[in-house]
């Protein structure tokens, strides 16, 4: 608490006024104004209060809370509800927490080919896994680009305009008369090779090039993902929720050698990049459902420094229920969720004492983290509340319940992913409210670059930091009930949750009241 102190023995300040013996003598008070002891807020932060939410918001009542679907609208509404008891506001506008997140469940499409008046049928000559809109594409030519690679030692796009068109390549890579790959000079498959990767390797350059439809010709991969599209469509379990504002423009189609070769009759042999006359015709009748989802904020402006703005970040959703169960994610992350909401209610606490933040803050939660990170996606690339430019720092909270199996025995601990990765004064900060505070054991485990989890890219404080927005990720480790139906509240540690928790609002105390914006000394090139 902010205090202020009139100094015992009041200093005394003789003024002369000339000569004269009746001279007027005038006090002054000095005051000291002594720093405001952010404890008296943290210990508003409590295992009782965080365990009593996480009951609820993690009950059966909100049914996994699946993006989109009623319990994951129930959660947004708890937290709505919660923030409008503590008489913190919307940034948005008067009763309006929401930020819709347009999405799309992208189910795959029907689709034929004509080549020549002959047709090609979808599963079993060619499939596609999704489109937004009905269409259909005719060209009496087209591009075929060999291999599909771009790269500094092969490119099988060198001399052509594929801008607006339609491109053929076939699975694999070139290699050198010993075996040796031609990219790489070893014999090792890269990623120009086989598989998933390949596709989204060749997909990635026709994209960057304005490629309108890509005919990927690959047999293997082709059956194996026309019979598992063909179950999922079958079964009515088909479809991957995206983001509406980001739909892919360009047709990703996997076919068949028979359809390759009515393309190119040399495709096997011919890897010299060409145009190709062809009568050619593409009917895509869309299934895509429109999916509405919300990430709900609120939000305590700053006394001095209101245009600077600390986001608190945690996802409100889960994985719903699937075969009858029960996903009710209280780990994951309905324990960053109600750490937020105690944090936010201890900044509260803080303001109407008259010690609010300099800074502003933003409490953040966010849709389809699940699904792809894309509620936090959708704020920080396409709608941001605030710019990101005028965002100091993100603190994302995903997963601070339960103990690691490998900490057994060493429970006081968190993991600490990319504090030092934008600024290292964010990192210093981090440590030295930390040992000041709260003496939790800060793991940096996942916070190798090699790491081969790639927890750095697998939450939403990565959409901040790609655009070199500093972050800090508040994570505990996955454990056994990680996305099972028994990540339940029962099995939160709520001591941990407490400390922890705690830990996230000095940091943020800390970040919003400093005199100086932390400095990115580390920022990429986007």
């Amino acid at each position: 608490m902010k205090k202020l102190f009139i100094i015992a023995g009041i200093a005394l300040t003789t003024i002369s006024c000339g000569t004269s013996p009746q001279q007027s003598t005038k006090v002054e008070t000095v005051k000291t104004i002594l720093p405001v002891d952010p404890t008296v807020y943290a210990n508003s932060i409590t295992s009782d209060e965080l365990k009593e939410m996480l009951y609820t918001f993690a009950s059966d009542e909100f049914e996994g809370r699946h993006t989109g679907e009623k319990g994951q609208k129930m959660a947004a509404e708890y937290l709505k509800q919660h923030y409008v008891a503590l008489g913190i506001p919307s940034p948005i506008s008067e009763d309006d927490y929401y930020q819709e997140v347009p999405l799309l469940n992208q189910k795959s499409p029907e689709t034929e080919i004509t080549v020549n008046g002959v047709t090609f049928k979808n599963y079993e000559d060619l499939v596609m896994s999704g489109a937004s809109a009905t269409q259909t594409i005719n060209a009496s030519d087209i591009v075929y680009a060999g291999y599909g690679i771009e790269d500094e030692k092969y490119s099988s796009y060198k001399g052509l305009d594929v801008e607006g068109k339609i491109v053929l390549v076939k699975k694999g890579e070139p290699k050198n008369q010993d075996g040796t790959y031609v990219t790489s000079g070893t014999k090792e498959d890269t990623k120009w090779s086989v598989g998933r990767q390949a596709l989204a390797s060749k997909r990635d350059v026709a994209r960057k090039k304005g490629v309108k439809a890509l005919l990927f010709m690959d047999e293997a991969y082709l059956k194996m993902a026309a019979n598992y599209m063909k179950s999922a469509a079958t079964s009515g379990n088909d479809g991957r929720i995206t983001l509406k504002d980001k739909q892919d423009g360009m047709l990703q189609i996997l076919i068949s050698e028979k359809l390759g070769k009515a393309l190119l009759a040399t495709i096997d042999t011919d890897d010299t990049s060409k145009s190709i006359k062809s009568n050619l015709k593409i009917d895509v009748t869309s299934n895509s459902e429109e999916v509405h989802s919300e990430n709900v904020v609120a939000f305590i402006k700053g006394s001095e420094k209101p245009d600077e703005i600390i986001v608190l970040s945690a996802h409100l959703d889960h994985e719903g229920i699937k075969n009858g169960e029960i996903y009710n994610g209280a780990d994951d992350d309905g324990s960053g969720t109600v750490a937020i909401l105690e944090i936010a209610e201890a900044f509260k606490k803080a303001q109407e004492a008259g010690h609010g933040p300099k800074r502003s803050i933003l409490f953040l939660h966010v849709t389809g983290e699940e699904k792809g990170l894309l509620g936090s996606s959708y704020y920080a690339d396409i709608d941001p509340i605030f710019p990101l430019e005028n965002t100091v720092a993100n603190l994302n909270i995903d997963m601070i319940g339960r103990i690691d199996p490998k900490r057994e025995g060493e429970r006081n601990y968190i993991y600490l992913i990319g504090s030092d990765k934008l600024s290292t004064e964010l990192h210093n900060i981090s440590e030295e409210v930390n040992k000041k505070y709260t003496n939790i054991e800060l793991d940096y485990t996942f916070n190798d670059d090699n790491d081969p989890n790639r927890f750095y890219y697998r939450s939403d404080h990565y959409n901040f930091a790609k655009n070199n927005v500093p972050i800090i990720f508040y994570f505990n480790g996955t454990h056994d009930d990680y996305h099972r139906p028994s990540d339940t509240p029962d099995k939160i540690e709520y001591d941990l949750l407490e400390n922890r928790t705690r830990l996230v609002f000095y940091t943020a105390w800390e970040l919003a009241n400093r005199a100086d914006r932390i400095i990115v000394d580390k920022a990429t090139e986007k």
